[in-house]
């Protein structure tokens, strides 16, 4: 019993001395200690190998291994270390190869325990949070999603037997909800030093409700009066008015545009992918690839085709985000997202026709030029928070904003593209898969917190600051490096003197660490980006008419190079082991 308890010490203190487990909860630590069990390899075996796919984590508890990379030696790890981290965050090949150099005893843990303990610590802390919430008066008609907002930006906070939580007299703004202990509750006695004892308070009492209301007198003593200590949950006054405004409003600027897709869809319903003429080939991906096309017989309009390998849709089990890509974007109707409007498959592919945006993508343009000015990159953020607006409204995550995803058209102004990451969400709902880009990744997807659209405002800060510097704000070594440099937070970044003064706080507001806290997720929603200084002045109406003067115009791909180009007839190779159905019914 003592040697468990040795191991589980060291584990824990492993993992508290790893850069990027040390920021889980100490609750998590302790399930993920519970849940680890013990592994051993004899001197000479290889525990990871590098270019495998990896989904275990260990920590070493006797003996030592090698570090090797590209067959060379890098360094030896002793006892007390975290191997092989990255692996229980998503589904990567191994960067380095480590080896047992003596017998080696080990504890593991693999990603979907992991996961499974992240997803439940949160939901569950959730719901207790907002069960305390239901039982204040001040709370109890708000809707569920205001409830799990208000929960989010509750932050715990410990006091030791006998600290005075809050004084009379004092002026205060926060409320306090107990989690765990007891406090005493007294008053003044005039003309005396004695206090009155009022009465006790214990888990899920709470005081302080009245600052909320503007009200920061306070009253009474409240006093910690447990042995082991008091928690409380705490929310101050800037924070509730922050949230609790217009949580309920739905924005629905937008008017209904299923009308406008009905039409869309109705004119493409007969078309085959035999009428389907090509023209060139716009760019290639690890997929497949996206053609320029034309209907047969109508050369006034061309269109884009993405042509994608089945085969390896299902090697890499991507089935679920593909169809959802295909749903989402069959429903769209929006000037700042690219339009799909048919799908088709044979035996090998499954295409999708879209909207052709012959201007390439915005990452290509920044290359060229290396960065851009304040205005440029104004209107381009500006295009893609109208993007998010229309998403946002329908409860849809993009999770893969870059400049790679964002098309010119042939006028200049930008659209959002592969939404193979976007995901319908319920309402007040979070989601928890892993996914994209490491460099634009928000906090809380890294940490397993669960996340919603206010991951999407994280990553409009980090384009802001690479569409102004070329180059993003968060980037390491390898995706790891990366990962741990975005949970140090947005101020440990150095901003260049080239980003204005009100660039940089916009970027800052936008990357929170604390998701309730980004700017668009608050009482004013979206639109308090649009009104934000560094907006001021910005046309947003010739925006939205499409009647501004792009800052960049844009090189319109050639449409006449047909090399390099496989014919769409079915072919009559075996068709892969798993096929993806509904895939070409209507939208």
């Amino acid at each position: 019993m003592k040697e468990l308890m040795g191991s589980r010490e060291l584990i824990k203190a492993a993992i508290l001395d790893n850069d990027f487990m040390k920021n889980l909860e100490l609750t998590q630590i302790r399930e993920i200690v519970d849940c680890m069990y013990p592994v051993t390899f004899s001197a000479g075996s290889t525990i990871i190998r590098e270019g495998d796919v990896g989904s275990i984590v260990y920590v070493m508890e006797e003996g030592k291994v090698e570090v090797s990379r590209d067959g060379k030696y890098l360094s030896t790890l002793a006892p007390g270390k975290v191997l092989g981290e990255l692996a229980i965050l998503y589904n990567c090949k191994r960067t380095a190869t480590i080896t047992a150099a003596t017998d080696c005893q080990l504890w593991a843990i693999d990603r979907q325990c992991f996961q499974t303990i992240m997803m439940r610590t949160g939901l569950s802390r959730q719901a207790e949070y907002t069960d305390f919430l239901k039982s204040v008066p001040i709370f109890k008609n708000l809707p569920e999603e205001t409830l799990i907002k208000i929960s989010d930006v509750l932050e715990e906070t410990f006091y030791n037997n006998g600290d005075y939580i809050i004084r009379q007299g004092a002026r205060g703004d926060t409320f306090f909800i107990i989690s765990r202990g007891q406090v005493r509750v007294t008053i003044k006695q005039p003309d005396t030093p004695e206090e009155k004892y009022i009465r006790t308070l214990s888990k899920g009492d709470f005081f302080g409700e009245k600052a909320l209301q503007g009200d920061d007198l306070r009253t009474a003593n409240i006093i910690a009066d447990d042995p082991e200590g008091v928690s409380c949950l705490v929310i101050d006054r800037e924070t509730f008015n922050q949230l609790i405004s217009s949580l309920d409003e739905i924005r629905t600027r937008y008017k209904d545009e299923l009308v406008e897709r009905r039409r869309l869809n109705e004119e493409f319903r007969d078309l085959r992918l035999q009428d389907l003429r090509p023209l060139a080939t716009l760019g290639v991906g690890g997929f497949g690839r996206v053609e320029l096309v034309q209907i047969a017989g109508d050369s006034s309009r061309s269109f884009a085709l993405k042509q994608m390998k089945k085969a390896q849709i299902v090697e890499t089990r991507q089935q679920q985000h593909i169809m959802s890509e295909k749903r989402i974007m069959g429903e769209a109707d929006c000037d700042f997202v690219v339009k799909l409007f048919k799908t088709f498959k044979d035996r090998k592919y499954l295409y999708m026709l879209m909207e052709a945006c012959l201007g390439g993508e915005l990452w290509t343009v920044l290359r060229d030029k290396g960065h851009f000015d304040d205005g440029t990159t104004r209107f381009y953020t500006a295009c893609v928070v109208e993007a998010f607006d229309y998403l946002h409204s329908r409860n849809i995550i993009y999770r893969d904003l870059k400049p790679e995803n964002l098309l010119l058209d042939s006028q200049g102004y930008v659209k959002l593209v592969d939404f193979g990451f976007a995901k319908r969400l319920d309402h007040g709902r979070k989601t928890w898969t892993f996914c994209g880009t490491p460099e634009y990744v928000a906090p809380e997807v890294i940490l397993n917190k669960g996340h919603d659209i206010s991951a999407d405002y994280w990553s409009l800060g980090v384009l802001m600051f690479e569409l102004l510097t070329g180059t993003p704000p968060f980037t390491g070594g390898d995706p790891m490096k990366t990962y741990n440099i975005i949970l140090k937070g947005i101020d440990a970044i150095e901003f260049p003197r080239s980003i204005t003064r009100n660039a940089t706080a916009l970027i800052k507001k936008l990357c929170r660490d604390n998701p309730a806290e980004r700017l668009g997720y608050q009482k004013g929603g979206i639109s308090e980006i649009q009104k934000h200084k560094w907006f001021d002045g910005f046309n947003w109406e010739g925006l939205r008419a499409r009647t501004l003067e792009p800052p960049i115009m844009p090189r319109v791909q050639n449409a006449t190079d047909t090399t390099n180009f496989d014919e769409y007839p079915p072919d009559s190779d075996p068709p892969p082991p798993d096929d993806i159905s509904g895939w070409d019914n209507d939208f």
